[in-house]
């Protein structure tokens, strides 16, 4: 006596794609996954453009060093438009030749504004010139709020 099998389909196999709650379930995941990658992302965002302002403000230092060593240790003095004068410092009175500038170019923070300089230092009562940032709200607080400063934070990177 032969059998006679039928072949059914299996459960399984007349299924196809995915159920809506297993979709809803993988977006959860996926959005659980973004809300803990995305703020860390930022946050190292923010870090590295407060790393590159400070290496800014420690690069004007550096400039206006050496502009007093060439001027018997008498840092520039007066506001914002100091920084002007380090990139076109002019002529010699005495001699009429062009003074080679000490910046190349304006300083820019992360935000891409200009520095702020100061001298004499209102700010703080450090014998060196003031330097700051407008930060990331580009607003001038004068070295306040959120702005990044050189004489309460660390001006290098």
């Amino acid at each position: 006596m032969t059998r006679c099998r039928i072949d059914r389909p299996s459960i399984h196999a007349s299924r196809a794609g995915f159920t809506l709650l297993e979709v809803l379930i993988v977006l959860a995941i996926l959005g659980v996954i973004a809300a803990m990658v995305v703020p860390r992302f930022l946050g190292q965002q923010q870090t590295a453009n407060i790393k590159a302002t400070q290496a800014s403000i420690h690069g004007l230092e550096q400039a206006v060093k050496l502009y007093s060593v060439s001027n018997q240790g008498e840092y520039p003095q007066g506001g914002d438009e100091v920084i002007e004068t380090l990139i076109n410092p002019g002529n010699d009175p005495q001699t009429g030749r062009p003074i080679e500038p000490v910046l190349d170019e304006m300083p820019l923070d992360a935000w891409g504004m200009p520095l702020h300089y100061e001298y004499p230092n209102s700010k703080s009562d450090r014998d060196k010139p003031a330097i700051w940032s407008s930060g990331q709200d580009k607003k001038n607080d004068d070295g306040s709020g959120d702005d990044i400063n050189n004489w309460t934070t660390p001006a290098s990177a």
